[in-house]
């Protein structure tokens, strides 16, 4: 079983942050996903892919998956960077 261990990212449609403090543990799809012949929608057999687990810290997800033998992989997010820039620099 492998997983993969994530920080949420911020959602792209609001300005908020909420939530952004969490981590996930997701299971890396075992089987690609097949049309069914019937509808066209995508499935596939594996329900693992329907289980995301949310933690409060990285070493609390990292702990979970020792404990019960996943091997999870950790991504990290890079440093945000702001620029700091005053009104006035836009007409030098």
């Amino acid at each position: 079983m492998d997983a993969r261990i994530y920080k949420r990212p911020k959602n792209a449609m609001q300005s908020g942050k909420a939530l952004t403090d969490q981590w996930i543990l997701d299971f890396v799809p075992a089987e690609a996903k097949k049309p069914d012949p019937l509808m066209g929608w995508a499935g596939s057999g594996d329900t693992r892919q329907q289980v995301q687990l949310k933690f409060d810290s990285c070493e609390a997800a990292q702990a979970y998956a020792e404990k019960h033998g996943i091997a999870a992989r950790v991504h990290t997010v890079p440093p945000k960077t702001l620029k700091i820039q005053a009104y006035a620099d836009n007409f030098r």
